[in-house]
This record gives structure tokens, C-alpha cells and sequence, in this order.
């Protein structure tokens, strides 16, 4: 009992940082629980962190984007602020103007019933500006709600077709009076000279090779898609900024796709000539198990290190590159080959707060986040444990040829044309409303083009579970449009 007494006091006392030397064992307890402590308190800062980014307005691009970028360097003091010019052409793509919103709302009877200032998930991102009366039945072609989930509000974007529109819960939808008449009014601006606010963090080691780092931050209103893996990559810098570390780290805060092209397309040799190894971290913050997205032959090294810590977790989920959807499109296509990993807890898509009102502050907790924090801790210090080993800087297509049900698929080669993911939407090959899930020829389409590194119609068919005939089809559309070239 006395023990326990003794023991007791001293981890008071080690609240204080006071050391009282008694016998090793002693100062070894106090020592532990200084580091429980700290990583409480990691968990407790990175929550706070979340809560203050929480009702900032963010998009592609706009001054949210600005603010978010300015509070994460006030904790990672290496971040520097990227800009990169509305109308500058990248790859197959071009930088949309910035895009701000001052209010929005939609009134009756002079009372707001939908107000962007309560939540800003009720203005469908890039909305243009408008002023005016109108009927409930035009109102109601601009209006986004969830049936399913009839108490939660929509994330809608149109980044590149000019509209309008407002979401709502589908309970409140339903409520309203078709026989008024509504004011909608959105103050918003586009800047064609405006700007695309990156976030960049390099912090060099004894080596020049580079582990890549990479996460969004053009979500609104989203904790778990996407503030926890920002601030939760903003005190790993600060951590990695004290420390000696033999590989170089590059940390990337994004807006996604737009946001990761812009950035490859200016870097793409320094990030090639010192590429170790590379992951994408996304919706980072929910109670979920550890998840990640194998790079597209699942045999590089940064797909060997991530299982190896991923497997170490309980229930632990591995999906194949074609089930991907966020930046690691861009870091493993053609041309790019740069195999990164995404890590996430619950897949994106998979939980069912993504994309609605749902993912807010309660969807996390500083418990789960410091978890999520030390596991990529523990992922880059085995990366540094682990200097010496040989290593694909590339993840090279060692796929076997598949034999065909229709022999001349096993003769007809894809080769992707483009450098980064192409702007299907100019095209009209692919939505300007954003939704959550691809269709089946949407699928089918992004991932031709993601393996068109030479593999076979036969050998892509394969991968997908698809018919040989219907991936050559969408494969003759893709070439008519110039995105792939069929080599016979």
C-alpha cells in the first residue's frame, strides 16, 4: 500500500514536471507517463486545431483556403504558402478563377430559411452570384438535399460550369410552401487574376531522397473529410522539424486534383529525382479502422512499409488502386509514376458522414487522433530505420499478359497521353456536379487511362473484372478524343 502511495505521488508530481530520484524503476514510471501525458495533449492540440479550422469556407481556391494555410504555419513554422495564377494552363488543365462568397441565403417572407453564414455547406461551391425573386418551382431546380439521410446537408461543388444552387436537409425541403415566392441572394465573386493556394513544407534531412506527404484542404465544413489530416500532418512537421531525420520530408496541403496537377506540374523532376517514398493521408479522423489504397502493382516500397504497419493494426483493410479517388490518381499515373500510397481510417465514401452535414466535430475525439498521429509517426520512423534497403523508385508494370476470350485484345495496347488525370468535363465525358460514386463507365474510363502504361485491353479487362469488349469501346472513345493512343 505504501508503494502505491509513493507511486501515486510521484505521477502527480510529474504533472509539474518535477523529478523526485528515488530508485530506477520509479523514475522510469514518472518517465512513461510524461509521454502518455504528452501524447494526450497532441491529441487535445490537434482537436483544437480542428475546431478553430472548423467554420472556415474553403474550395479550390479563395481567401478560406488563404486563412486555413496561415493557422496550420502558425503550429508548422516551415510552411510556405504557394500561389499559383488563375488562367495558367497546367498539363491538360486550367487554374479556375478564385472563386469568394461574402453571404448567400434564400429568404421567405423576409426570413432566411437558408443561411450560408450558420453553415456554409448550404451554398453548392462556385456558385455564381444572383439577386432576385423566383417561384418555388424554379427555386426547387437549384435546391440539393438527401433523401436517405433526410436531417443532413449535402456537399455540392460545380467548379467548372457556372450555376447556382443551395443544399439543404430533405426534411426542412419538404417544408417548403409552393405557393410562395423565395428571394435568393449570393454575394459571390470569381477573380480571373485571382490565385490556387498551395501549402509546401520541406524539412531536409541527412539525404536528399524525400518522403512525400499529401492531403487536401478544399473542404468546408468537413472534420473527417478534410481538417483532420491537415492538422494532424501540421504538428508532425513540427515534431519532424526537431529532430534528425536521414530522409528529407515534403509535406503537401492541396486542394484536390486542380490543386495536385498545379503542384506536379511544376515539381515533377525534383519530386521523380528524389522520390523514396510517398502517401497520400485522407480522412484521418474517425473512429474506423487503419485503410489504405495500394499503388497500381502494389510493388513498390512505399506499398511494402505501409503494410507493414497497417498489418500490425486489428481489422485493417488493403483496396486495390481501382478503387481509388482522391490525389493518389495523380502521383501514380503515367508519365507521373510516382507510387504513393493513400492511408486512411474509414475509406472515403465508405462512412456515413462523407459528404454531409454528419462529419463534424463529434465524428472524432483527441483519443482517435493522436492513435491516427502516432501511426504515422511510427510509419516514418521506420522509413528512416529502414535507409539501407533497396527500394522501386518506380512501381513498374510487371503484370503477366492475360489471355483473352477474343484473341485480338491481347495484341491492342493503351497508352495513356496525357500527364496528370485529363480535364474529362471540356470533353463532356464526365459530370461538372460533383456525386459521390463513379457510374460503371465513369469507372471504367478513369481507370483506362490510369493503366494505360502500355498494358493490354486483355490485361486491363482483367484487372477491372471487366468484359474485353466493353474496356475496348470506352478505350476507341478515349482515343477519339486524343487522351490515349491504341497501339495494334
Amino acid at each position: 500500500m505504501l508503494n502505491f502511495l509513493i507511486i501515486f505521488v510521484l505521477y502527480l508530481l510529474s504533472y509539474n514536471n518535477i523529478v523526485f530520484y528515488h530508485k530506477n524503476n520509479l523514475i522510469t514510471f514518472i518517465s512513461k507517463n510524461k509521454k502518455i501525458m504528452n501524447d494526450y495533449k497532441i491529441g487535445e492540440n490537434i482537436y483544437k486545431t480542428i475546431k478553430k479550422l472548423y467554420p472556415i469556407n474553403r474550395s479550390l481556391t479563395g481567401d478560406g483556403n488563404r486563412k486555413s494555410l496561415g493557422i496550420l504555419s502558425n503550429i508548422a513554422k516551415k510552411l510556405k504558402i504557394l500561389e499559383f495564377k488563375s488562367g495558367k494552363k497546367v498539363y491538360d488543365w486550367t487554374i479556375p478563377p478564385e472563386w469568394n462568397v461574402n453571404d448567400a441565403y434564400v429568404k421567405c417572407n423576409d426570413k432566411k430559411i437558408i443561411d450560408f453564414k450558420k453553415n456554409n455547406l448550404h451554398l453548392v461551391s462556385y456558385s455564381e452570384p444572383i439577386n432576385k425573386e423566383i417561384s418555388f418551382k424554379e427555386l426547387n431546380e437549384h435546391l440539393y438535399s438527401i433523401k436517405n439521410k433526410p436531417n443532413c446537408i449535402p456537399y455540392i461543388t460545380s467548379y467548372y460550369k457556372k450555376r447556382w444552387g443551395f443544399c439543404l436537409n430533405h426534411n426542412d425541403r419538404k417544408k417548403l410552401d409552393k405557393s410562395k415566392i423565395y428571394k435568393v441572394y449570393i454575394d459571390s465573386n470569381f477573380k480571373k487574376k485571382g490565385s490556387l493556394s498551395l501549402g509546401e513544407i520541406l524539412i531536409k534531412g541527412r539525404s536528399k531522397k524525400e518522403i512525400i506527404l499529401s492531403t487536401n484542404i478544399c473542404h468546408p465544413s468537413l472534420v473527417n473529410n478534410e481538417l483532420c489530416a491537415p492538422v494532424i500532418l501540421a504538428y508532425m512537421a513540427k515534431h519532424f522539424s526537431k529532430i534528425d531525420n536521414f530522409f528529407s520530408l515534403r509535406i503537401l496541403f492541396l486542394p484536390e486534383t486542380i490543386g495536385a496537377i498545379s503542384y506536379i506540374n511544376k515539381n515533377l523532376k525534383i519530386l521523380q529525382k528524389n522520390f523514396r517514398a510517398g502517401f497520400h493521408i485522407t480522412c484521418f479522423g474517425d473512429k474506423g479502422n487503419f485503410s489504405m489504397i495500394s499503388t497500381k502493382y502494389k510493388n513498390s516500397y512505399s506499398d511494402k512499409v505501409a503494410k507493414k504497419i497497417i498489418t500490425s493494426k486489428p481489422n485493417y483493410k488493403i483496396y486495390k488502386f481501382q478503387n481509388c479517388g482522391s490525389d493518389e490518381r495523380q502521383y501514380n499515373y503515367p508519365g507521373i509514376n510516382l507510387p504513393v500510397v493513400t492511408l486512411t481510417r474509414t475509406k472515403f465514401g465508405n462512412f456515413k458522414e462523407y459528404h454531409n452535414s454528419s462529419d463534424n466535430l463529434k465524428i472524432t475525439n483527441p483519443r482517435t487522433l493522436k492513435e491516427s498521429y502516432n501511426f504515422l509517426v511510427k510509419l516514418i520512423d521506420l522509413i528512416n530505420s529502414e535507409k539501407n534497403m533497396n527500394f522501386n523508385t518506380q512501381n513498374n508494370n510487371k503484370l503477366k499478359m492475360i489471355k483473352s476470350d477474343r484473341f485480338k485484345y491481347n495484341n491492342i495496347r493503351v497508352f495513356s497521353l496525357t500527364k496528370c488525370e485529363p480535364f474529362l468535363s471540356k470533353r463532356n465525358l464526365y459530370r461538372t456536379l460533383s456525386t459521390n460514386v463513379w457510374t460503371n463507365n465513369e469507372f471504367l474510363m478513369f481507370n483506362i487511362l490510369y493503366y494505360g502504361d502500355g498494358n493490354t485491353i486483355a490485361n486491363i479487362a482483367y484487372i477491372l473484372s471487366a468484359k474485353s469488349q466493353k474496356v475496348f469501346s470506352i478505350a476507341k472513345l478515349l482515343e477519339k478524343n486524343r487522351l490515349v493512343k491504341l497501339s495494334y
